[in-house]
């Protein structure tokens, strides 16, 4: 008894799947799972800095901006939003993708984003847009719960916009430098306490610099935080002394960011044994 002949035809040959240049839908996948990754646990990622910001803003207005205070011609609770604002915003994108790969790193997972066939080029822009997403969220909702409290004034929405993208996107770069060159919690907690809060708490976020001496208005200039917050409220207030030029120091920053991450991450710097 002869065996019973299968025709070849019946077998089909599975063929190696094309991504293209670019793989994007893994980089998207990618995405979604960092969003969704601080969606999760929204009272601790976006909630819990809103009500911080807003003591902020209590605080500071309760114990020197009562009466008639006023700083550039506007109620000291108007010109102190727009800054409080991009200080969280910049702050959480920061801590989205610092937390979100040290994370992986400590607990040993890092290997499966590595392992997928996802470039240094679509694992930096997944994870940097991602860290910009939380960033954007928590200061939409900043923003609105600080409307309760003062008058938000509009003077550009494009510098609005440019200046919360601009900043989400270069802290995002650095948290994930941070993140790849740390080994543990504490060399973040280091970044975060001794070099991040104090650029931003010295770059004009509760004052206009112009009341700092001379020598301490020209190390501002050194300061990048600096360029994204005065642009920030220059968008709301229409005050500001540089816009061009902090336009043009955000978008070198941003480039230079991009290319150091791009080329760290394809490094493999201590990301891959």
């Amino acid at each position: 008894m002869h065996d019973r002949l299968v025709p070849a035809s019946k077998f089909t040959i599975p063929l190696p799947r094309s991504m293209g240049a670019v793989n994007w839908r893994g980089m998207w996948e990618l995405y979604l799972k960092e969003v969704r990754r601080f969606w999760k646990v929204i009272f601790q990622t976006v909630a819990a800095p809103v009500i911080t910001t807003l003591m902020f803003l209590l605080m500071m207005v309760f114990a020197f901006g009562r009466g008639s205070t006023q700083i550039a011609g506007y109620p000291f609770e108007d010109f102190l939003v727009p800054g409080l604002v991009i200080m969280t915003m910049i702050q959480n994108a920061f801590a989205n993708t610092s937390s979100s790969i040290l994370v992986s790193k400590v607990q040993g997972n890092i290997v499966d984003v590595l392992m997928p066939p996802l470039s240094a080029f679509e694992l930096t822009v997944a994870w940097t847009l991602g860290g910009m997403t939380r960033g954007l969220v928590v200061g939409v909702a900043c923003a609105a719960s600080m409307a309760l409290f003062a008058h938000l004034h509009v003077y550009s929405v494009g510098m609005i916009i440019f200046h919360a993208c601009a900043g989400c996107l270069f802290m995002a770069m650095a948290g994930v430098l941070t993140a790849v060159w740390a080994e543990k919690f504490d060399h973040m907690a280091a970044v975060t306490n001794f070099i991040v809060t104090p650029l931003t708490f010295l770059s004009g976020t509760f004052y206009t610099i112009d009341r700092l001496p001379p020598w301490a208005q020209f190390l501002a200039h050194f300061n990048p935080f600096f360029y994204n917050i005065d642009g920030f409220r220059y968008g709301f207030l229409g005050h500001e002394s540089r816009p061009v030029t902090g336009i043009i120091v955000l978008s070198i920053l941003n480039i230079v960011m991009f290319i150091w991450t791009y080329r760290m991450i394809k490094s493999g710097y201590k990301l891959k044994p």
